[in-house]
């Protein structure tokens, strides 16, 4: 695995993971959209965790790279239903959000 790939796996990790912690902070930035996107309250810890799932899978991917396949496939599927989740709520302002999270996952698989 080359630097720049590694580098590109540690952001997404950073970014992947912060975002799922911040929902299990309650970090108002994040629950805040999730509650006026209609999200269901019970899902938040799960979307939290597949974020930090998804965080922890990359990094592991560095050492087995089929995991960190997996894993940046799993948080591009995830926020390209997030993107989803937010047009279906008419928040089109907060569209490049999800778009800013999923753009190191791809970028990692892409240079996987």
């Amino acid at each position: 695995m080359s630097t720049t790939a590694i580098v590109v796996t540690a952001v997404a990790a950073f970014m992947a993971g912060f975002s799922g912690l911040s929902v299990f902070l309650k970090a108002a930035y994040v629950v805040g959209p999730l509650a006026e996107y209609g999200v269901p309250r019970a899902w938040w810890n799960l979307l939290g965790a597949a974020k930090v799932a998804g965080a922890v899978g990359l990094v592991a991917g560095i050492w087995v790279p089929v995991i960190g396949t997996l894993a940046a496939i799993g948080l591009i599927l995830y926020f390209a239903g997030a993107v989803i989740t937010v047009l279906r709520a008419r928040s089109y302002g907060h569209v490049p959000f999800p778009l800013v999270y999923m753009a190191p996952a791809v970028a990692t698989l892409a240079l996987a």
